[in-house]
């Protein structure tokens, strides 16, 4: 059986219109699916060059396969279980910017690229003061893409016409608006020339989305049959949902150079996403950043498996509908039944949705997925939800680094690793010390959290003793019945 590779799948030899800083599942889950659908469709003629944002990655592995993947699409279609492969072939270049930085750069001299796409996490968008060598390849997400348009504003000598539709995926409020916020404050940092800003801020069109597919990734364990079923070998293969939604802000020049809702996807451009991005971060990213570490230090290791156990799944559903859904200004009933369909498309059988997968950069996740809900609550409520209090003892507890005599393999910033492991150094047992200086670290959180609620510290310092001498599984047992 061969490899995937163009000598057994034609490449389409199309202009590479569109750069994606980003070579991990979701994307090309995702966004290059849905590129492939609007090139298949006539919709747009374009391929995709793709960027690698760390020095570590997989673009080395794609470029072994000319580009070409699967992706394995399973789950419940108009009540239908389906199952479907499609072989994606609109990667039409492989870059790691760290070992062939002008390769990078050179894409800014290009008249065919058009548009930008990016998901580097959500602690990818943000502000690096000592980003500031763009003589090598920069550090962070957000210093690539400003050498990339330095670069073509002085080959295009400011033409107006050669900005870029930038299209950032990260899970940040007002994406679009953080990037272009982000991009002003280290191109004045650097101190650049103040017509270039000028250009960056108005030649290129910045937008805010919404991304919503869930992404398990490789299929380790169904890969044989897949194997056979497709006739050849790929080590690229990327596992999704169904289901998929992608919100974006309009934007006149975005639309007309990618009119993603023109193929009948779900594709929306609206003018306000919101409601969209509350709905979904709060309720299927919150309860999953709520459930890994409470799940996972119970001894179990997907998505489906923790929300079909009795106890971990009633404490999911009890987080979601009595926590979550108080707290975003949609009508309720709207809120149920989006609710509902999150835990049934946890339950998909063809989904292997690891834990650990979803653990990477744990810490921002927090910040960005569940702080908002334990202080809308709050305000609303005037008293703590009990769930994520508790999840965010776990996720403490998590950052300790062990499961039985198992080591956890955490993956976040080595800083924010290294600070978690000296809180448990420095507190040991003492668990009262412990929370206080957990919800403090305003490096974490952006705030203290101790002044969210005066019970907050006593309460977490509670459930971590509970966890800690009783175990996981009896303290959480013990919370849900209790």
């Amino acid at each position: 059986m061969e490899t995937l590779s163009k000598k057994i799948h034609e490449v389409k030899n199309r202009p590479i219109k569109i750069m994606q800083f980003g070579e991990g599942n979701f994307l090309r889950a995702f966004v290059d699916w849905i590129v492939q659908d609007l090139n298949d469709n006539g919709a747009i003629n374009s391929n995709v060059v793709v960027v690698q944002p760390m020095p570590f990655g997989r673009v080395a592995d794609l470029a072994v396969q000319d580009g070409l993947y699967t992706v394995r699409l399973e789950g419940i279609d108009k009540g239908e279980k389906v199952k479907k492969s499609q072989i994606i072939d609109v990667i039409g270049d492989c870059v790691n910017p760290f070992t062939d930085y002008e390769h990078y750069l050179s894409y800014g001299e290009s008249e065919d690229l058009q548009i930008i796409i990016s998901n580097t996490t959500e602690a990818g968008i943000a502000f690096d003061p000592e980003d500031t060598d763009f003589t090598q390849c920069p550090k962070s997400y957000p210093g690539k893409l400003l050498a990339l348009l330095k670069r073509r504003y002085d080959h295009f000598n400011g033409d107006m016409t050669k900005g870029l539709a930038i299209i950032p995926c990260e899970l940040i409020d007002y994406n679009g608006e953080e990037l272009y916020r982000v991009l002003t404050q280290l191109a004045e940092h650097v101190g650049m020339d103040k017509k270039f800003i000028e250009w960056m801020q108005t030649a290129n069109h910045f937008t805010s989305t919404l991304v919503d597919r869930i992404v398990p990734g490789y299929p380790k364990n169904e890969i044989d049959a897949i194997r056979e079923e497709c006739g050849y070998i790929d080590n690229n293969v990327v596992k999704g949902e169904i289901f998929h939604l992608w919100v974006l802000k309009k934007e006149p020049r975005v639309q007309a150079v990618f009119p993603a809702d023109s193929t009948g996807l779900n594709v929306i451009f609206a003018d306000d996403i919101k409601p969209y991005k509350q709905r979904k971060v709060k309720i299927l990213n919150g309860s999953h950043t709520a459930m890994v570490p409470v799940a996972y230090l119970c001894g179990i290791d997907t998505v489906g498996e923790a929300v079909n156990d009795p106890t971990i799944g009633k404490f999911v559903r009890d987080f979601v509908f009595n926590e979550v859904n108080p707290t975003i200004d949609l009508p309720q009933d709207q809120m149920v039944a989006f609710a509902t369909s999150v835990i049934e498309r946890y339950q998909n059988p063809y989904i292997r949705h690891e834990l650990m997968s979803i653990a990477l950069n744990s810490t921002t996740k927090f910040r960005t997925r569940l702080l908002p809900t334990l202080e809308d609550y709050v305000r609303i409520k005037g008293k703590l939800p009990l769930h994520l209090v508790f999840a965010f003892a776990a996720l403490c507890l998590f950052h300790k680094g062990k499961r039985g005599e198992e080591t956890i393999a955490l993956k976040d910033d080595p800083h924010l690793l290294e600070h978690w492991a000296k809180m448990w150094q420095e507190c040991g047992t003492d668990y009262k010390k412990f929370a206080k200086e957990a919800l403090g670290w305003k490096e974490a959180w952006e705030i203290d959290m101790n002044t969210i609620h005066p019970a907050l510290a006593d309460t977490v310092a509670k459930y971590l003793e509970e966890m800690e001498t009783k175990g996981m599984r009896a303290a959480v047992e013990e919370f849900v019945n209790g």
